[in-house]
């Protein structure tokens, strides 16, 4: 294991996508209990919530988890003092800069790797002292950057000192095998967990995941706001043909596809609704056939590239380590 992963004692290398209003308590504990990383998505939601979730992952695992905190969000001081507070064992963060934050968490003990679309920004976190990175190419779900995972992480590797974990169509062990032979220590997964048993999430998402082919997703966000990768369906159609009419009209009225957008994600997540819920997935999505406990998911995507790398130095990333209590 890389001196990343040997610090964490973590089973295996692979960190559980901070997924908002996706991954809660049970997903994170589901998935740390069985040698992952799992990891809390604190979205925009209020800190007392976010430390509700913390701590119904503590009463029942002293395995080390993370907190992924969106760094746009209205809560995010309070949010990074309550996690420093709570001594978590990583952040992730997205939409922002952690670098105001880094003396604060890091001096709890918390290891902190912003999410990265492109190599210059992960040098500027590496310059601003964080512990490593997690290198997110355009396969992913939700908001994502212009480059893939494969021109993506090889670059990132290259440019930094610090671990790289690399994420973004990921979803098996062959997906885990070439993030390791191109030089990221570990991956992060976050479309194959959407279907893991203990998500809870609504049956139509699950059921969407699971029907969805190899184009089964687009991006909303092109031509209006920011990039997502969402599945195919009524709202994100919708959205894609509202932002390109009002792209084509240069009008600076957003108000019709802000009123499609607001409240998309939950109302996916929790209503399962199809006609105005957004249903945030990778293109990987055409690949996960089966709902499992994520204790399989792990040690299937574990296995599978272990095998691919069997008699390379990469396989000794890929054998289960004693778990340290």
């Amino acid at each position: 294991m890389s001196p990343l992963f040997e610090a964490l004692g973590t089973r295996y290398p692979i960190f559980q996508g901070g997924m908002a209003w996706v991954a809660d308590a049970h997903l994170a504990l589901a998935v740390s209990e069985a040698g992952g990383l799992g990891i809390i998505g604190a979205g925009h939601a209020p800190a007392d919530y976010v430390r509700a979730q913390i701590r119904a992952v503590k009463a029942r695992t002293t395995r080390p988890f993370g907190v992924n905190i969106m760094l746009l969000s209205p809560y995010v001081d309070e949010i990074v003092a309550m996690v420093a507070e709570e001594h978590v064992a990583v952040v992730t963060t997205g939409a922002g800069d952690p670098a105001k934050y880094l003396p604060q968490l890091q001096a709890a003990g918390t290891k902190v790797l912003p999410v990265v679309p492109s190599v210059g920004l992960a040098k500027r976190m590496v310059r601003a002292g964080v512990d490593g990175v997690v290198a997110e190419g355009m396969e992913s779900g939700g908001h994502i950057g212009s480059l893939t995972t494969m021109a993506l992480v090889p670059q990132v590797v290259d440019a930094v000192d610090v671990p790289v974990i690399a994420a973004g169509g990921i979803a098996d062990g062959r997906g885990m095998a070439a993030a390791l032979a191109l030089g990221a220590v570990g991956v992060q997964m976050g479309t194959r967990f959407l279907v893991a048993t203990e998500t809870h999430i609504h049956p139509n998402y699950k059921a969407a995941v699971l029907a969805a082919k190899d184009v089964g997703t687009l991006v909303t966000g092109q031509y209006v706001g920011h990039a997502a990768r969402v599945l195919k369906t009524p709202m994100s159609r919708n959205f894609v043909t509202l932002e390109k009419q009002i792209a084509l009209s240069g009008t600076d009225d957003f108000t019709a596809i802000e009123e499609l957008g607001n409240g998309s994600l939950r109302r996916g997540v929790q209503d399962g609704d199809r006609e105005r819920g957004s249903f945030m997935a990778g293109e990987v999505a055409g690949m996960v056939t089966k709902e499992q406990p994520a204790a399989e998911i792990l040690a299937e995507v574990a296995a599978g590239a272990a095998k691919l790398l069997a008699g390379s130095p990469l396989a000794a990333n890929l054998h289960p380590t004693k778990v340290v209590s």
